[in-house]
């Protein structure tokens, strides 16, 4: 058989899943069942021993878990991953399948919110230490990994202000340590970024933002090596984060049209970005692709581009802050990020309720910080919504 040359990111989002293409429709059917049936005891006892078997029980795997898997691992180079119920349900899965009593991670002081409870809080109850280090200093991890690690917990860009870690740099270290490194990916996507060619062992998704790209479904993604991805199976089947049929067919048809979707919004993002710095109103638009980001050359170097979100900086306080995000018309008020429609959320706000002032101060968000997520609306009327909001607010 003559060798077929690689596809583009573009083609695999279609094609990548198409050995696993089981009938004749072009649109795969949904296997609404949660256990399916056996021909004969040889054949059941095969299906229940073998692991992630998509025709077993939908706890143990699915047809649609399988396709999906397989997408996201050919986009992020892997060889192979694992769905869950949500982006937080893949990164306990790994957490709590690598992790064990007396193990020490390394993670980021600005982590997704759920990220850093699971790690200060629920699996401390299990003995797992967690030091947390500022995610824009490569010596901070490299203090940090002079003790013993089992895993370093990375995120980049991160959430809501839009720092970057430095992950080849990192991964480095992480390994001379003996540590594995796990990257979420959700912020960036495998279009704008590929931890592991960057060296990381595991890439998450929160599928819920771009891989989905709808606001319409709940899922998470986790994709590395063969056996790792066995041993976390293992870990998911006992804890049940199980995407449902009906969300994983959801996401299939998200990722379809996941590189129209994201190379739109980085071109749009951009210029939002740039109309928003150049406003009076603005004291500071942090985003990867501004030449102002403090980190531009990082973003140059590890990412091919810079994704929809951004955080704001407003030149009034609270209150006027939150006044600007309740007069838009475009940009909805609304928590998540990376689907079709551009939401906007205003950072004190939301995070009022898990973090407290010192916790605020420590991970930059700022009374008058805002986050926007840009979606596929044209960005003129966009920076129209948004410079209207704006101009209304007083002077200074």
């Amino acid at each position: 058989m003559i060798p077929q040359p690689p596809l583009h990111p573009d083609s695999l989002l279609l094609h990548a899943d198409d050995p696993l293409h089981d009938g004749t429709s072009v649109t795969p059917p949904i296997p609404w069942s949660a256990t399916f049936t056996a021909e004969d005891a040889q054949a059941f006892a095969r299906m229940a021993s073998e692991p992630m078997h998509e025709r077993y029980y939908t706890r143990y795997g699915n047809p649609l878990h399988r396709r999906v898997a397989r997408i996201v691992a050919d986009l992020e180079g892997a060889a192979t991953g694992l769905v869950a119920a949500s982006g937080m349900g893949a990164i306990s899965t790994v957490a709590l399948g690598l992790l064990a009593q007396g193990d020490r991670v390394v993670a980021q002081r600005n982590h997704y919110m759920g990220t850093t409870k699971l790690l200060s809080e629920l699996l401390a109850r299990f003995g797992v230490t967690a030091e947390f280090v500022d995610q824009t200093d490569t010596e901070a991890f490299a203090r940090a990994l002079e003790r013993p690690a089992a895993m370093v917990m990375l995120e980049s860009p991160t959430n809501p202000d839009c720092s970057l870690t430095d992950l080849a740099a990192v991964a480095t270290l992480a390994h001379a340590a003996g540590a594995t490194v796990v990257v979420d990916n959700t912020f960036a996507t495998p279009l704008n970024q590929r931890p592991l060619a960057l060296g990381a062992d595991l890439v998450v998704h929160s599928a819920t933002k771009y891989l989905g790209g709808h606001h319409d479904l709940t899922a998470g993604v986790v994709v590395g090596d063969a056996a790792m991805i066995e041993r976390l199976w293992s870990t998911q089947i006992v804890l049940g984060a199980t995407l449902s049929p009906m969300d994983a067919w959801l996401l299939l048809r998200g990722l379809r049209t996941l590189s129209v979707r994201v190379h739109r919004i980085n071109e749009s993002a951009l210029t939002v970005a740039r109309a928003l710095a150049a406003h009076p109103a603005v004291e500071s638009v942090s985003y990867p692709g501004l030449a102002s980001h403090p980190q531009h050359a990082l973003a140059l170097r590890q990412m091919s581009g810079f994704g929809g979100v951004m955080g704001l900086r407003l030149r009034t306080g609270y209150e006027g802050t939150a006044r600007f995000v309740a007069g838009l018309r475009l940009a909805q008020h609304a928590v998540s990020l990376g689907g079709v429609e551009t939401l906007i959320v205003h950072a004190a706000a939301m995070w009022a309720g898990t973090l407290d002032e010192a916790g605020m101060r420590l991970a930059g968000i700022e009374p008058n910080l805002v986050r926007l997520s840009v979606g596929l609306e044209h960005p003129d009327d966009l920076i129209a919504d948004l410079c209207r909001g704006l101009d209304a607010l007083p002077a200074g």
